[in-house]
């Protein structure tokens, strides 16, 4: 029986066409070019393979791609999934080069992650050059929007629901199996205009926002010393933007904060809420004229995988395969859509190359560990599609 092998050549060949197209979030970047042109480059890439292809379009413009490797029958489904929109390009004197050097390929989306998509197609191109048919299905999921609001895979788990999934994120080249979610909260003060002589008239928002900042202040440092995560440590939150007032002479009427509070697996939003609505009682409880709200207006829930799930245990056992050495299981300080799957019922892991410079001005990726990664990704398809 043929081995297992990553053709090089091709692996490379796909990653600098990728990272060449722009693929800006458009919704991050006003006129960012968003998924078209890549999508339709990953539906002929997938074609070539024998991929049977759909395409998701779940906001206009915004089209995800679905390529599936039939099984032959009775196996378990795997899905490979990452996404192919970036971040922008500031502060980048050649975002889409594509350079390679010193083992090294260069660019944005080179790390984060379009290296983990052409990882997940030459994958598949292994198992197909080695004549291997596997029982199950095995589908690669290229998707929209991540670096925003995840519409690509929020989508796609409403019509996709393989037996487990990998994202391909990168990772190091570790697995892991838990990341942190989030929480965007607003709160607003509303206080009393007034001409900035006349301050007896008048209710400081922006003053009586420094008395909510302060109390703030002080749930950071207790969220940094409650029981941490043993993947991904403690919750955390920061104060992110803040605005407030009219004019120089005219006391604020209206100050609003936005709070990104990191959450870890069994937190939930009403939780987190309750702390702030907390606080904001407290507040007005000592002082009449502190009125504040506060409101979540966008979630995203962490994630967490059983270490004793199949697919955890079948890419640790690939991984060490390729790699001759255990890989540890770990977390990631990023969000991913592994929190979606996972919410659809999907069991899923995190694993993917080495690189650094994501949503920096120089990005980049490790070639070797590209490679590696779509191995692994090809032992596990044989292994799991059972």
């Amino acid at each position: 029986m043929t081995a297992l092998t990553i053709d090089r050549d091709y692996l490379y060949h796909t990653l600098v066409d990728l990272v060449r197209i722009n693929s800006i979030n458009p919704t991050l970047i006003p006129g960012g070019a968003g998924e078209r042109e890549i999508a339709g480059y990953l539906t002929q890439a997938m074609r070539q393979l024998g991929l049977l292809v759909s395409q998701r379009e779940p906001a206009p413009d915004r089209i995800s791609i679905v390529g599936t490797l039939r099984g032959s029958g009775g196996g378990q489904s795997l899905m490979l999934n990452g996404h192919i929109d970036t971040v922008g390009v500031d502060y980048m004197p050649d975002p889409f080069s594509a350079e390679m050097r010193d083992g090294k390929l260069y660019g944005r989306g080179a790390y984060d992650m379009k290296a983990g998509v052409a990882a997940s197609l030459a994958a598949v191109k292994a198992l197909r050059d080695a004549a291997r048919i596997l029982p199950g299905d095995l589908l690669i999921a290229a998707v929209a929007d991540e670096e925003y609001a995840s519409l690509g895979t929020a989508d796609i788990v409403k019509h996709y629901r393989p037996d487990a999934a990998i994202v391909t994120e990168p990772t190091e080249l570790t697995l892991a199996t838990a990341h942190k979610g989030f929480i965007w909260l607003e709160v607003t003060v509303i206080g009393k205009a007034a001409h900035g002589s006349r301050p007896q008239l008048g209710i400081d928002a922006n003053l009586k926002m420094g008395r909510f900042l302060h109390e703030l202040d002080q749930l950071e440092q207790e969220l940094r010393a409650r029981e941490p995560h043993p993947l991904i440590g403690p919750p955390t939150l920061h104060a992110a933007l803040i605005k407030g007032g009219s004019a120089m002479s005219v006391i604020a009427d209206r100050c609003e904060l936005c709070i990104e509070r990191r959450t870890i697996p069994g937190e939930t939003e009403a939780q987190v809420l309750a702390e702030i609505q907390a606080m904001l009682d407290r507040l007005s409880a000592s002082d009449q004229d502190f009125h504040a709200t506060v409101k979540s207006f966008f979630v995203r829930d962490p994630f967490e995988v059983a270490a004793t799930d199949p697919i955890v245990q079948t890419v640790q056992s690939a991984a060490a395969q390729v790699l001759a050495h255990t890989i540890k299981l770990d977390g990631v300080s990023f969000w991913t859509d592994a929190a979606l799957l996972a919410a659809a019922g999907i069991p899923t892991v995190v694993c993917g190359p080495i690189g650094g410079g994501a949503h920096a001005a120089e990005e980049w990726v490790d070639l070797h560990s590209v490679e590696q990664a779509a191995l692994i990704y090809a032992q596990t398809a044989l292994t799991y599609c059972q």
